[in-house]
Order: C-alpha cells, then sequence, then structure tokens
C-alpha cells in the first residue's frame, strides 16, 4: 500500500546525500557547535587568559600615561596615540579569534565533514515570502524545537543547581576563610562549576545531534520507484544492459573460437578453468595466453579443444595462476615458465610420438 501511495520509506542512497550535501542540505547540531565552542574558548582562555590580561593591561597602562603628557588633548597629538592602542589590543586579541575561528570551523566539520558550495547563497525568491516565513515558525517543528530548548535549558540550570546545593557548606563557610583562601575556593569552586556545565551542554549536544542526523535521513527517504529510477539512470536501462551484455558475450566467443583451435594445449582443471596457450619459438620470447575462461566458457575452450585436436593437460593449481595472474593476448610470467615449459615438452612429446606411429602406419600400408 505504501509502494502505491508513494510514501517514502526507503533509506537514501549515497548519490542522493551526495546530492544534498552540494545544496548545502546537511545533518549539524547548533547544540553541538555552541558547546564544542564554549568549551574551545574555555580552555583558551585558561592557556592564553594570562597572557590576554598581561597585554591588555599594559595597553591600558600606557595609553594612560602617555594620555596625561603635554599635548595629548590635541587631535593630531591623540591619533597616533590611539592607532597605537588599538594595534597592540589587536595584537593582543589575534591569537585568541583566530583561534575561535578554526575551532568554530572544527566544530562543524566534525558534523558533516569537509564541505565547500556556493547553491545555498543562490538567491531564492521563495525565501522572501511572509507567508512561507510565518508557516515556518508558527508549526509543529518550531514547536517541538521550542519546548526542546525550554527542556535542554532546564536540565542545564538543574545541573548547576545540583552543584550549588551539594556544596552548600562550602558557600557557607566562605565567610570564615581568609580572603586568599576564599578566593581560592571561589575559584576552584567556578572551575568545577564550569567543567559540570560544560559536560552537560555537550551531552546535550551529542544527544541533539544524534536526533538531528536521524531527522536528516528520515527527511531524505525516497520512495521505491525514486530508488529504481536513480538505479536505472546510473546503470542504464536494464534491458539495454542485459542486450550489451549478450553482445559482449558473442564478441568473446568469437574471439575464443578463433584462438583455440590454434592453441598448442589448453591447461585445465578439474570443473571451474581453461587457459589456452601457443608458443611460437620464431616469434615469440615466451608462451602466450590466447584464451582463457571460467565455468561456462572454461567448458566451452574444453569442446573446441575436442573438437579441433588441441590436447588438453589438467593442471589445477597452473590453470588457476594462469587465469587470475595472465591477461589474453599477454605472454606468461617468469615465475610460471617452468610448469608451463613441462606441459608444453608433455605436449611435444605427445605429438611427436603420434606422428611416429602415423609414419609407422603409412610404411606398412605401402606396397612393397
Amino acid at each position: 500500500m505504501a509502494e502505491e501511495l508513494g510514501e517514502r520509506t526507503e533509506s537514501p542512497t549515497p548519490r542522493k546525500v551526495h546530492e544534498a550535501r552540494q545544496k548545502g542540505q546537511v545533518s549539524k547540531s547548533q547544540d553541538l557547535a555552541g558547546a564544542l565552542d564554549l568549551i574551545g574558548a574555555v580552555v583558551l582562555l585558561a592557556l592564553l587568559g594570562g597572557w590576554l590580561v598581561r597585554e591588555l593591561g599594559g595597553t591600558v597602562l600606557r595609553t594612560l600615561s602617555d594620555a596625561g603628557g603635554p599635548g595629548s588633548a590635541r587631535v593630531d597629538s591623540a591619533t597616533p596615540l590611539i592607532t597605537l592602542s588599538v594595534g597592540q589590543v589587536v595584537w593582543a586579541l589575534a591569537p585568541f579569534m583566530i583561534a575561535m575561528v578554526v575551532i568554530g570551523y572544527v566544530s562543524q566539520v566534525v558534523q558533516f565533514g569537509p564541505l565547500f558550495t556556493l547553491d545555498a547563497l543562490s538567491p531564492d525568491i521563495a525565501r522572501l515570502n511572509p507567508i512561507t516565513g510565518l508557516k515556518k515558525v508558527f508549526n509543529v517543528k518550531a514547536a517541538v524545537r521550542t519546548v526542546t530548548n525550554i527542556v535542554k535549558l532546564s536540565a542545564v540550570m538543574g545541573v548547576g543547581g545540583l552543584y550549588l546545593y551539594a556544596h552548600l557548606e562550602q558557600i557557607a563557610g566562605l565567610a570564615a576563610l581568609t580572603v586568599g583562601a576564599g578566593l581560592l575556593r571561589m575559584a576552584t569552586m567556578a572551575a568545577e562549576l564550569m567543567a559540570w556545565l560544560l559536560a552537560a551542554l555537550l551531552f546535550l549536544g551529542v544527544a541533539d545531534y544524534l536526533i538531528v542526523r536521524r531527522q536528516y535521513m528520515r527527511d531524505l527517504r525516497m520512495t521505491k520507484q525514486e530508488v529504481q529510477d536513480e538505479r536505472r539512470s546510473m546503470e542504464g536501462d536494464p534491458q539495454i544492459k542485459s542486450r550489451r551484455m549478450r553482445m559482449a558475450r558473442q564478441i568473446a566467443l568469437q574471439r575464443v573460437s578463433a584462438a583455440v583451435p590454434n592453441a598448442d594445449v589448453v591447461v585445465t582443471n578439474p570443473t571451474h578453468f581453461s587457459v589456452a596457450l601457443r608458443y611460437d619459438q620464431a616469434s615469440m620470447a615466451a608462451p602466450k595466453v590466447v584464451a582463457k575462461g571460467v565455468d561456462w566458457m572454461a567448458i566451452r575452450i574444453r569442446h573446441l579443444a575436442l573438437s579441433h585436436g588441441v590436447p588438453m593437460v589438467e593442471r589445477a593449481p597452473l590453470a588457476r595462476a594462469l587465469y587470475g595472474q595472465v591477461d589474453v593476448g599477454r605472454e606468461v610470467p617468469p615465475a610460471l615458465y617452468q610448469a608451463v615449459a613441462e606441459v608444453l615438452a608433455y605436449v611435444y612429446r605427445l605429438n611427436e610420438g603420434e606422428r611416429t606411429r602415423s609414419g609407422v602406419a603409412e610404411r606398412a600400408a605401402t606396397p612393397a
């Protein structure tokens, strides 16, 4: 019934996912990206915070000290001072800002991989339709998203509340500590609280990404007809493909029919493989594979060899090696020289014996 109604019940094909990526449609969670950005910012502040405070503090002190000098109130004297101060602030903030840009990029790439496309920037008149915009704001998905955000915020606030509740005694005991000890305890508790909040945000971000990824794959689902149409467009029409296979089989049979009668020997194994070899000492540096086949083609090669009197030698390992390592029209590799030479020598002795027996029979039949 679903197939008749054209319902999207099939998982998206790799081609469908690739086309969606090229249009900028990817599965990404803003919650996960925000959590990773926040964690990166906290780590950067822990690593660069001291240096940043020293640089900015030094800039402020130098600016204030220079501003009190004679003539500092004039515009021509204040301009170089302002320019220098702004340059020092930019220099101090540059490493932090560059690192944040890299973290923001990584927080997106880890979700859907590297992607560069301009399709998402192409103008779309439908986006300017106010009715469409209102539908996006007031719909079931928007309501669910709002409720979900409220639940996430409540969860984060709950984690913070639980931490503070568990440390009420330490908070109450701050008044009995010295200033240094109190500040140390407050800093420790603030760091622990931040770690718990970041862990909660990261957990919620990962959960949100899994939900978004699942919804993304559901939105890209295809009907059975779409899957068939895509397969047909990639592989071609089944009838045309079947016709091509028949033509290829006929061409292969013609080549085998022309090559096997001129072969010196056909090497076989009991069931699957057949390889026809030919060697002309005057024109070839090594024996060549003139035909080979597996299963039904191997049987065809044997029938041709029988009908044209081409000797067949059963050597299962050699037949498999020749079939797997040597293409038709190629010479036998040096690693197989010894085994092929033994087969050809056996065939030559067999042919020489037949010629000797034929000559004796002819002389016996000739009248004295």
